[in-house]
Formats: C-alpha cells, sequence, structure tokens
C-alpha cells in the first residue's frame, strides 16, 4: 500500500507517513534497527544480525526508488536498505510489537540502545 503522503522532520529524525488519512511517526533509530537490508536482516532467517548502539542515529538522506520504495541514507554509513511502501505499511502497523521485541532482544544480550553505554548483567 503506498502512502498518501510522507514528511521527514528533520529535528526530532523521525518520518511521518501517512495511510488512510492515519499519520505513523517512525523515528531514525527505528527505522536503522528494522532496515531490510542485508546487513541487519542476514540472507536467512537465523542470520539476523541485532543492531545496538543506534540511539542518535540520524537520517542524512531519502532518496525515491522508482514508485516503488524508499533508499534511507543513515549517519552510520548505513544506506543498503530498501524501505518498500508495503514494508514501511508494515512498520507502521506493528510498531509497539516490533519496539517491544527489539528492547528485549537487546536486553537478553546485554546491549544498549545508547552507543556509549555497555549494558552488563550481574548474576548473583
Amino acid at each position: 500500500m503506498n502512502p498518501q503522503a510522507i514528511k521527514f522532520h528533520k529535528q526530532s529524525q523521525t518520518l511521518e507517513l501517512v495511510y488512510n488519512n492515519t499519520s505513523y511517526h517512525l523515528s531514525a533509530e527505528f527505522l536503522r534497527v528494522h532496515s531490510p537490508s542485508a546487513e541487519v536482516r542476514g540472507h536467512g532467517p537465523d542470520q539476523a544480525v541485532l543492531q545496538a548502539g543506534k540511539q542518535h542515529v540520524k537520517i542524512l538522506k531519502l532518496e525515491p526508488q522508482g514508485n516503488y520504495a524508499l533508499r534511507i541514507h543513515f549517519d552510520d554509513g548505513h544506506d543498503t536498505g530498501l524501505y518498500s511502501w508495503a514494508f514501511l505499511h508494515t512498520l507502521c502497523g506493528d510498531k509497539a510489537r516490533l519496539w517491544q521485541t527489539y528492547l528485549e532482544q537487546l536486553n537478553q544480550a546485554s546491549l544498549s540502545r545508547d552507543p556509549d553505554t555497555s549494558a552488563v548483567k550481574f548474576i548473583l
């Protein structure tokens, strides 16, 4: 499903997508850690690479890819994911669950969203 409108809010680093007159806001961090690229998702179901330390990542540029997708250039050098309209629509509709799952995965791996912090688990 193609969005009715797309707006990038530079100050808040959020991408606003409008579907069926409803606005959804996806942060740069959310988009970066859920990139559809092989670098993030791997080449198979068990090859995904958990993205940590992306809390302050910024979007440098949005580049349309025909009539079907956006290429997002991030300030950490990542720019290989093509975010199809269908994929972005899925991210919008499933944002809360995807974000919670991501936070749980970081916690289980003792990783942090903050690039300057390492989470530490104490085992007593």
